[in-house]
């Protein structure tokens, strides 16, 4: 059986170049039949790959001959069906948008905290705990005691933050001097870049989970864990558990935001088209276009085959990206 090894990565460096590495990146990865996306930055680098051992390893060995990702880390998992059907190396403004100017977590980001060390931290009643995802992610799983930021993207978190820094709010200075914070994400991309706002802002003593949520989840014995629920991924798995494996939900191919038995029993559920969600939201002509690519996924199921609009599940801990 064909096994597709899957590596998501990140680092946070200045690539002032960033633009002159997009063709040699691209040609490299289809000269080894690696697919996926990468995201190239003047921040630095983020995304996932799959393909072969030696191509992916071929690939992961050319960014790190540059001497500024010469300590690039990734995460690897396994897939039995490939996970994406093209590459995609593209040029953007940030690896992670936040829309603010002069957030530079390769220099300010938070102090790391390793998974065997975060429950004490958190669990001190002095520190503020901040989840640093989406509702709807966090919806489905959070740490015990963690605030709930309530934004629908990345991009709303700074003046999230701003807001509960006056008076009387979770973030606001006592006597003077501001609290100490423990913020955390999926794999860890949105917390090094929102902690380094929070420096910017003043507060020294900040910290973040090391390799995020699902490192937790990875390390920590279930007995010994602060954390409830599932953790959101973004990619054919929808959530993952203790031990990373898979969890029971899926995920609206209309909305994208998982569903758990209460919305596929709701009358306003429909496979591939709407869930409770996204319902009354997408025009008639979203609903037949959706309603053809369920017809197509259904027929090429039907024949074993890989619908080229759709993602197969990603087995054995196949990933989409850190977040």
């Amino acid at each position: 059986m064909t096994r597709y090894l899957t590596a998501a990565l990140y680092k946070f460096v200045e690539l002032p170049d960033f633009a002159s590495l997009q063709s040699p990146l691209l040609d490299l990865c289809q000269q080894h039949q690696v697919k996926g996306t990468l995201l190239l930055a003047p921040e630095g680098i983020n995304g996932t790959i799959a393909g072969s051992v030696e191509g992916v390893q071929a690939v992961l060995g050319w960014l790190r001959s540059d001497p500024r990702l010469s300590d690039l880390e990734h995460k690897q998992a396994w897939a039995s069906e490939p996970p994406f059907h093209r590459m995609k190396v593209r040029l953007k403004a940030e690896i992670v948008t936040m829309h603010v100017e002069g957030v530079n977590p390769s220099r300010m980001a938070g102090r790391y905290v390793k998974a065997q060390d975060w429950n004490a931290l958190i669990a001190d009643p002095e520190v503020v705990v901040v989840d640093a995802r989406n509702d709807y992610e966090v919806a489905i799983g959070s740490f015990r005691g963690a605030i709930d930021p309530k934004t629908r993207s990345f991009s709303e978190l700074p003046a999230w933050l701003q807001a509960q820094a006056q008076d009387g709010r979770a973030l606001a200075a006592k006597d003077g001097r501001k609290p100490r914070v423990a913020m955390f994400c999926t794999g860890g991309i949105r917390c090094e870049k929102s902690t380094a706002y929070l420096r910017m802002q003043g507060y020294e003593e900040v910290y973040h989970l090391q390799g995020g949520i699902l490192k937790y989840l990875e390390t920590v014995e279930p007995h010994n864990s602060l954390w409830q629920g599932e953790c959101f991924v973004f990619d054919e798995r929808v959530s993952v558990g203790y031990g990373l494996k898979p969890g029971p939900l899926e995920l609206c191919r209309s909305c994208r935001r998982p569903l758990g038995d209460a919305e596929r029993s709701s009358p306003q559920y429909e496979a591939g088209i709407a869930c409770p969600h996204c319902f009354g939201s997408k025009t008639a002509e979203q609903k037949r276009g959706f309603a053809e690519r369920q017809r197509q996924v259904a027929i090429a199921r039907g024949r074993s085959q890989l619908h080229v609009g759709a993602t197969m599940p990603a087995r054995n801990g196949a990933g989409k990206g850190p977040g």
